[in-house]
């Protein structure tokens, strides 16, 4: 069965893409931390990304790198946080998060609820970055 990511990446379900290649895709996360959180997978459908195979998973830390320095420059903050739980979706995946202090990245802290207009807004924001 086809992981809610890989649906995503299939175009059945919706996202606001903030990069892609042929290999990754980055989208805002829709139940965010903090404006600009986004989430980078494999177009490969893969459930723990430590079965990534070693050139992959350096390419997806590549790719991740470029999207957090756009973030970065949309969101000024102290750092992007980076986190790996791959527990809530059977496809592996990075949270890209802007963080100032380690509390930005609580994971059971209340979600951000954003509009359509705010998440688009944020997904220009970020695009926009180059």
């Amino acid at each position: 069965m086809s992981s809610v990511f890989s649906k995503i990446i299939d175009g059945i379900i919706p996202c606001y893409k903030i990069a892609e290649n042929d290999s990754f895709l980055a989208f805002l996360d829709i139940q965010p931390l903090v404006q600009g959180h986004a989430l980078v997978i494999p177009k490969k459908e893969i459930d723990y990304i430590f079965d990534l195979d070693d050139s992959t998973l350096k390419e997806m830390m590549v790719f991740s790198k470029l999207v957090a320095a756009k973030i970065k420059s949309a969101f000024p903050c102290n750092r992007i946080g980076v986190s790996v739980i791959g527990l809530e979706v059977p496809h592996a995946h990075i949270h890209l998060v802007p963080i100032n202090d380690i509390d930005d990245m609580n994971f059971s802290k209340p979600k951000l609820d954003l509009s359509k207009t705010e998440m688009l807004a944020i997904q220009e924001q970020i695009i926009k970055q180059g």
